[in-house]
């Protein structure tokens, strides 16, 4: 369907009648369908109402299978399970990943300040629920180095480390945890992590790194240095004690680390050889133990004594501290769905099955729950022992299972042999995973490609490094709400103009070819209108009223703007204030006779406009489909404008004969089909001459 617009002779737009004499040519244009034309049902219908009915539909069309899979994640993967492919695959990733796990765990305890035995614990129970109720596959779950850092952060400024209330302390925070990532998951609330961008995160854990390793410093110089999540005050500690240095941890520490570092580089390099990154733990460990069983130096600091058993059920206690533990539960939480849901994620879309974010949070929850009734502090996925797990070949969450059951022998049979495990080879297990946190390459990255995110991680890194890891978080979430805000609050506004040969309209900047129109101006505004960037938008529109470039500008020479085209396609959304704002703008170009015209808005845009008045106030024939329908329309008004400012009209004998007109019409007439159809013969609307 076409509608045929003539072009008026008056130049005073609110008195312009498109049913004027036909003498002049017609322009075609598709119709563009308002709100009023619309089904009445789906505008009738409110949002609350639709999402509703929506929800009400999909759980009814649920089968038992899928509700068994919402409650019960791992029914996915048991219904599917293939024994003969999987079995021995999921048993040697599962044993793979419990052999690195057992003294990564003790390590990770010692770093949150804790006992190795609650390392071990938490490497337990969460395991097996995890693979209960998590929806990845490949997640590894456990004691990871950041959280136990986060924990030591955060008690030892409560209470002493040697205190009993420390470690209730620690299993309480992994019952919190645990109900904030359950509550997010059901509300589905996930999506408010998104407002933490990548690079605040890179410069955190780079600084969160740095802080780890130095705090495992105390075990390599045999004396011990103050507990800090700062870097100043542990380097002037370092340099403080040097008196007390001991050079028997010193090395053997240096050759652990070393023995840790070559293993993890040829795992990653060598693919005959990945079975090394996973076993570089356990041989520091044995390396470390063989040697005090031999020589039985003074000067190493040994784990000493580890309950041997299962951990028994108990319910954590002191529910007096809730409060001042909320802002780390809420920080362990944001470290937990950055760094597990986005593991997770990345594996699902390797192995080619679908994650639910949400249920996926739920998961994490629970393990952390059930974890705290058996003495385990928080836990998440590791991205270390997840990509080990993910190498090995694991298909399934029974290699999780596997895990779990390593661990529990290790509790059940080996922490007699614990006992003389020297600490600095638990400390050197624990640098030796941090050093890959350090991520200097995306600093690089990011100074190469974008210097506003390099700004935010350097930003995020140094205040976590100097102030703490609290308020570097605080700090780098507020800088990177400011930039979202910032780039929201001044969207981009790109200047439309014609590509030649066609009838697409593009950013004048990116295409250097692209021409305009004399009197027209098309503007596309690249983001939703709303409250915080209209006065932007309508600085910016005076601007390109008022600044026009002329060297790329064809048809008829007038001296002002008469046409501002607005290109809403990118726009999603308009809020009541901007529609005042385009109200004031409307009354505002009036006064200087120039009219606005609306290009392609899409439903809800075309909605809200109409609601408002806005769409009867511009006029309803002022809304079109292309931008290029509104500048054949504008660009018919210019040309009748030039031609009711002339001075003079022509002459009677300077008036064509019957077959001049006839001849003219038809060039008209096929100029007109070119440009409908974007024949790359089709260049201006009218004569260069005019």
């Amino acid at each position: 369907m076409e509608i045929t617009y003539a072009s008026p002779s008056s130049p005073n737009l609110a008195e312009s009648d498109y049913s004027m004499p036909t003498s002049t040519r017609s322009v075609k244009i598709i119709p563009l369908q308002h709100p009023s034309t619309l089904p009445s049902s789906s505008s009738s219908t409110s949002y609350p109402s639709a999402v509703l009915s929506k929800w009400t539909l999909k759980l009814q069309s649920m089968t038992w299978v899928q509700w068994i899979e919402l409650f019960l994640p791992c029914y996915r993967w048991i219904r599917t399970y293939k024994w003969r492919e999987y079995l021995q695959i999921d048993l040697m990733a599962g044993t793979t990943v419990g052999v690195m796990l057992v003294p990564q765990a003790m390590s990770y305890a010692k770093l949150a300040g804790l006992q190795p035995i609650y390392g071990l614990y938490s490497g337990f129970m969460p395991l097996f629920v995890y693979a209960i109720f998590g929806s990845s596959r490949q997640l590894a779950v456990g004691p990871v180095a950041l959280v136990s850092l986060l924990v030591s952060n955060v008690l030892s400024e409560i209470v002493d480390s040697s205190d009993e209330l420390y470690t209730e302390l620690a299993i309480l925070l992994a019952l919190m945890v645990g109900i904030l990532e359950c509550i997010m998951g059901l509300l589905r609330l996930g999506w408010l992590i998104r407002f933490i961008s990548h690079s605040v995160i890179s410069g955190f854990t780079s600084a969160s790194a740095v802080v780890i390793a130095l705090s495992q410093a105390k075990y390599f110089l045999g004396y011990d240095i103050e507990r800090s999540s700062k870097i100043v005050p542990l380097i002037k500690s370092i340099i403080a004690g040097i008196d007390g240095f001991s050079w028997p941890p010193f090395v053997m520490g240096s050759i652990i680390l070393a023995i840790l570092l070559v293993m993890k580089h040829l795992g990653k390099t060598r693919k005959y050889l990945r079975f090394l990154r996973a076993a570089g733990p356990l041989t520091a460990v044995v390396l470390g133990t063989t040697f005090v069983k031999i020589f039985n130096p003074s000067s190493i600091s040994l784990v000493g004594g580890i309950p041997q058993g299962l951990p028994g059920f108990s319910v954590p206690k002191s529910f007096g501290y809730v409060t001042s533990l909320i802002p780390t539960a809420l920080l362990i939480t944001g470290v937990a769905i950055l760094e597990s849901v986005g593991i997770a994620k990345a594996l699902a879309a390797k192995n080619g099955y679908e994650l639910d974010s949400n249920q996926e949070l739920f998961g994490l929850g629970v393990a952390n729950i059930m974890g705290s009734f058996f003495s385990a502090y928080p836990t998440t996925g590791s991205f270390s022992r997840s990509a080990v797990n993910h190498e090995s070949g694991a298909k399934t969450g029974l290699s999780g299972i596997v895990s779990g059951t390593i661990m529990a022998c290790a509790l059940l049979f080996l922490t007699p042999l614990f006992e003389y495990i020297p600490q600095c080879a638990l400390a050197a297990i624990v640098i030796s995973a941090v050093m890959g946190l350090v991520d200097y390459n995306e600093a690089i990255f990011l100074w190469r490609v974008d210097k506003k995110d390099f700004l935010l991680w350097t930003i995020t890194c140094t205040t976590t490094l100097f102030l703490g890891i609290e308020i570097g978080v605080l700090v780098g979430v507020g800088v990177s709400l400011a930039f979202v805000i910032h780039e929201s609050a001044n969207p981009h506004i790109a200047v439309l103009g014609r590509l030649p040969g066609t009838t697409v309209y593009r950013n004048t900047q990116q295409y250097p070819e692209s021409y305009t129109y004399n009197g027209i101006v098309v503007v596309r505004i690249d983001a939703p209108i709303y409250f915080a960037n209209i006065s932007y938008i309508k600085e910016r529109l005076r601007e390109y009223e008022i600044v026009v470039d002329r060297s790329t500008s064809r048809g008829p020479e007038v001296e002002r703007v008469y046409f501002v085209i607005i290109e809403m396609a990118p726009v999603t959304y308009i809020d009541s204030s901007a529609v005042q704002a385009l109200k004031d703008l409307h009354q505002e170009y009036k006064s200087r006779d120039i009219q606005i015209a609306i290009s392609n808005p899409n439903r809800e845009v075309l909605l809200t406009l109409s609601k408002s008045g806005v769409v009867d106030l511009i006029g309803k024939e002022w809304y079109f489909v292309r931008v290029h329908d509104a500048v054949q329309v504008c660009l018919q008004h210019v040309q009748s404008f030039k031609e009711t400012s002339k001075t003079s009209d022509p002459q009677p004998d300077d008036k064509p004969n019957l077959f001049q007109r006839l001849w003219k019409q038809r060039g008209e007439d096929l100029a007109i089909a070119n440009l409908e159809s974007g024949s790359p013969q089709s260049e201006p609307l009218l004569s260069r001459k005019s």
